[in-house]
């Protein structure tokens, strides 16, 4: 649980006690921040399919019971004596990766996101589906001011992700998304303005989430038992779908690269050596940098994608995960406490 707190108010949360569980309402400390950590009043957090996963328990508990959401828009409303990165209201975002050791391999050669003792937001320390959350200064992100709260919650790691997806697809011009939700449709959006053709793979019969790829500008947009109508590029997974790798493979031409973008998929079935042949490329994404966040947040600096999100109050974090496994949501979720007190 929480356990430090500041001048003894409490605040609003949605706590998760055991994996597969519904989400429990809960008034908890506001927590009191320490060293470099920041204090921070909770305007927005969208829900992530990672967040899913967690609730779900596809990945195993680091903390319980646990406040999930780790894509955080909020004030500064304290600091630790170690902070003073950011001033006392400024906006700030807080994303999945909230620390790293800085002593590993992976952090002193410039890959933090490979850290072997690595801090996530929602996940090893509390997140943002309360009224308060703490993070580390030196992990949060500045906002463009092109983006209310709301809209800039699904930045933090459908945004992120995305974007750190789709560098590994190089020069690709014919990129196909298979999975059309949160990160999808932005990243659909970021390709179209570097002059990309963006194929839309979603669930057999999914015409609505197919009729919004098509509204962002994809070329094509069908199920996943239809095959695109040209040969791709790269392709990038975001449907936790391992049956979806020998499709996207088998739809990739040679020399392409097909790029799994999700924390957790389900088992990917044996395929042909046929399909890999032709120096294709089959590679996951884990995590972000900070160097990630920095440049995609100078590449949307003046609000160039528009994120779709549908509104919740905090205390509808159930209605929001479950709209979400099923499918029911164009664009991201985001979770809105009500004002503190």
């Amino acid at each position: 649980m929480i356990e430090r707190t500041r001048d003894a108010a409490t605040m609003q949360a949605m706590l998760l006690d055991a994996p597969g569980t519904a989400l429990r309402a809960a008034r908890l400390p506001v927590p009191a921040p320490a060293g470099r950590e920041v204090l921070i009043r909770v305007a927005a957090c969208a829900v992530c399919r990672t967040d899913l996963h967690v609730v779900d328990g596809d990945l195993p508990p680091h903390l319980l019971p646990l406040v999930p959401g780790h894509e955080i828009v909020g004030r500064v409303a304290g600091a630790g004596p170690g902070a003073g990165r950011f001033a006392p209201g400024q906006r700030v975002g807080v994303p999945w990766l909230g620390g790293s050791c800085g002593a590993c391999a992976y952090c002193g050669g410039g890959h933090e996101n490979l850290c072997d003792r690595p801090v996530f937001t929602g996940y090893d320390r509390h997140g943002g589906f309360a009224q308060y959350t703490l993070a580390d200064e030196r992990y949060c992100f500045a906002l463009p001011d092109a983006y209310d709260d709301a809209h800039a919650a699904p930045l933090l790691c459908a945004g992120l992700i995305g974007y750190r997806a789709w560098a590994m697809t190089g020069s690709a011009r014919r990129v196909g998304l298979y999975g059309f939700g949160a990160a999808g449709h932005l990243l659909a959006q970021l390709a179209r303005r570097r002059g990309r053709e963006v194929f839309a793979v979603t669930r057999p019969g999914d015409t609505r989430s197919q009729a919004f790829a098509r509204r962002l500008g994809a070329v094509w947009a069908g199920g996943a038992d239809a095959a695109p109508p040209v040969p791709l590029d790269a392709a990038i997974l975001f449907a936790p779908a391992g049956e979806l790798v020998p499709l996207a493979l088998a739809a990739t031409a040679k020399g392409g690269t097909v790029v799994c973008a999700g924390i957790h998929m389900s088992d990917i079935p044996s395929f042909p050596y046929a399909l890999l042949w032709g120096e294709r490329c089959l590679r996951s994404v884990a995590n972000l940098t900070r160097a990630d966040g920095e440049a995609f947040f100078r590449e949307v600096a003046h609000g160039e994608v528009a994120t779709h999100v549908v509104a919740y109050p905090l205390g509808e974090a159930n209605e929001a995960l479950s709209d979400l496994r099923a499918g029911r949501i164009e664009g991201a979720a985001v979770l809105v406490p009500a004002e503190t007190g």
